[in-house]
């Protein structure tokens, strides 16, 4: 277990991997962590990728905390490849305003039997914080395959996804019990394509609009064999 014991008054990330070809990752809980500051000491809570492939294997990373983006785990590639591999990872109960349980910032992991639950996106100052309860995607393409998107919680938008500008590629992925208290109780898109295949959506909640699946400014998801159902929403 790596505990960085941080807070408020003792922020601390726990790991941080910049400009790295290959790390491996296994067999790790990675808890307690809290980013605050200035870029990029608020950014990645539980961990910051930049510019780096690692790959995690039956890792944890729980009880994190970031002050901006990316609770559990901020990924970056803006100027160069950050493609890393999760596989049997959980990332549950962290908080940030943008991405409580991750954000991707133009990058393309790989995610294989990866459990996202319990994350909440909550308000900062700027209202249009509290986004991406379980995920939060910005010019990314990340694949997710047997994938579970459950239990998230964004004040804004997006409770168990947030795409901007993204065209992810879901198979087997369940995205449920996810809640927003505005638009997109599972998933929020603004001018994304997702692929979706075998992808279950149910019993999210939205007090706005989309309770299930949320689309705006030209997004054009492609559907095959996707169930939604039993997801609600206050306005329509």
């Amino acid at each position: 277990i790596l505990d960085a014991e941080g807070s408020e008054e003792n922020p601390r990330r726990v790991i941080t991997i910049e400009d790295c070809e290959s790390n491996t990752i296994s067999d790790l809980t990675i808890t307690g962590g809290f980013s605050k500051g200035e870029y990029p000491d608020n950014y990645g809570g539980g961990m910051y990728v930049q510019f780096s492939d690692p790959t995690l294997t039956h890792v944890t990373i729980s009880g994190n905390t970031a002050n901006y983006f990316g609770g559990g785990i901020y990924i970056n590639s803006y100027l160069a490849s950050s493609e890393p591999t999760l596989t049997h990872v959980t990332i549950s109960g962290n908080t940030a305003h943008w991405g409580g349980g991750m954000y991707l910032s133009y990058s393309d992991p790989t995610l294989t039997h990866v459990t996202i639950s319990g994350n909440t996106a909550y308000p900062k100052v700027d209202i249009y914080s509290g986004v991406g309860g379980g995920m939060y995607l910005i010019s990314s393409n990340p694949t997710l395959t047997d994938v579970s998107i459950s239990g998230n919680t964004a004040t804004d938008g997006g409770g168990g996804m947030y795409l901007g500008s993204s065209e992810p590629t879901l198979t087997h992925v369940t995205i449920s019990g996810n809640m927003a208290n505005q638009n997109g109780g599972g998933m929020r898109l603004y001018s994304s394509n997702p692929t979706l295949t075998d992808v279950i959506i149910s019993g999210n909640t939205s007090e706005m609009s989309g309770g299930g699946m949320y689309l705006k400014y030209i997004s054009n998801p492609t559907l095959t064999d996707v169930i939604i159902s039993g997801n609600t929403s206050e306005m329509t």
